[in-house]
């Protein structure tokens, strides 16, 4: 099956759809057919406090956008539900998605973040005095996506069951989606140069099975299905822990209404880690996985650039400016 071809459907019209398999990512990466970047934005200069701002000064006039934050008609609503009461960081979701959709060393759809935290007063000492906690963490798929509002080619848009999916023909690295995403949930391909996100596994989807992580995860962790089906998987379990009380949304202050739920504990509170999570202009990087990362006390990181975006920055850096002649010079 042509999955990278399948892996940009989901448009909301069969134009868009016939367009965004007539290319697909692998195809551009083979090809080398690296695009010149329109602009870039400056993590550190772009970033966000706490109150739940989101970076509205890059969306585009709402007439752009509309449309494509429209999902398609197919009365499917995908969502996640993630236990970060079962994961025990085996990475087995990470490995499954970089397999299945050619991820290069150094980047990520998606990334276990690790956590330790002493345990809260009242759990039991046998327990241990810290509590370590893993989170598989990728794009939230948003019914209010930024990333959509922020994206100035028309590539980001709604998919079937709202998937927030990239059309690889519009695409031109413009990497407003990544600054504007709330989640760090977008990075820039380096050779490419076009955004790269979680698409749910569309092309597994759309044949009836169920995204690469999930179905390779061992502990269960990971819930995704149609929640518009009261029956599905996603749904009880969704229901079910509501009606526990445990149930929580990674940063819900940004207004996003993201599609991923988290299951909670004392322990795994989502306030507890997220932190840990990158934000607006930053991406899931290598370094998240050392030790000294996973300490309650560890400030939340930066993003570590690509090697590929370091070397462009230098020879950008190398470049001779242009100098305007002085009055009387050349004559």
């Amino acid at each position: 099956m042509e999955r990278d071809a399948v892996e940009q459907d989901g448009a909301p019209s069969g134009e868009h759809r016939a367009a965004a398999r007539s290319t697909d990512r692998r195809t551009l990466l083979k090809g080398g057919a690296a695009l010149a970047a329109a602009g870039g934005f400056s993590a550190e200069a772009l970033a966000q406090d706490d109150a739940g701002r989101l970076r509205t000064d890059l969306f585009m006039p709402k007439e752009h956008w509309r449309e494509r934050m429209q999902a398609p008609d197919d009365g499917k609503r995908y969502g996640w539900v993630v236990d970060t009461r079962r994961c025990f960081g085996c990475h087995a979701c990470e490995v499954a998605c970089k397999a299945e959709n050619d991820v290069p060393l150094g980047s990520y759809i998606r990334q276990t973040i690790y956590h330790e935290a002493p345990r809260p007063a009242g759990i039991a000492v046998g327990a241990g005095q810290y509590a370590r906690i893993m989170v598989p963490m990728a794009c939230q798929h948003c019914e209010d996506a930024p990333c959509i509002k922020a994206c100035p080619c028309g590539a980001l848009h709604k998919g079937a069951g709202g998937t927030v999916q990239v059309n690889y023909d519009k695409c031109s690295g413009h990497a407003s989606c990544k600054e504007a995403c709330p989640y760090g949930a977008i990075y820039i391909d380096p050779v490419a140069n076009q955004a790269v996100k979680c698409h749910n596994c569309t092309h597994r989807v759309d044949v009836g099975m169920e995204p690469a992580c999930v179905a390779t995860c061992p502990s269960e962790a990971l819930a995704f299905g149609d929640l518009a089906d009261e029956t599905s998987r996603v749904s009880r379990l969704k229901a079910e822990l509501e009606a526990e009380g445990k149930l929580e949304r990674l940063r819900a202050e940004k207004g996003t209404e993201p599609r991923m739920w988290f299951a909670v504990d004392e322990t795994h509170r989502v306030e507890t880690w997220a932190d840990k999570v990158p934000r607006e202009g930053e991406s899931y990087h290598p370094d998240a996985y050392s030790v000294y990362e996973w300490r309650e006390e560890t400030p939340p990181h930066t993003r570590v650039p690509h090697p590929a975006e370091v070397q462009r920055a230098a020879d950008l850096a190398a470049q001779p400016t242009t100098q305007t002649p002085q009055s009387g010079e050349g004559r």
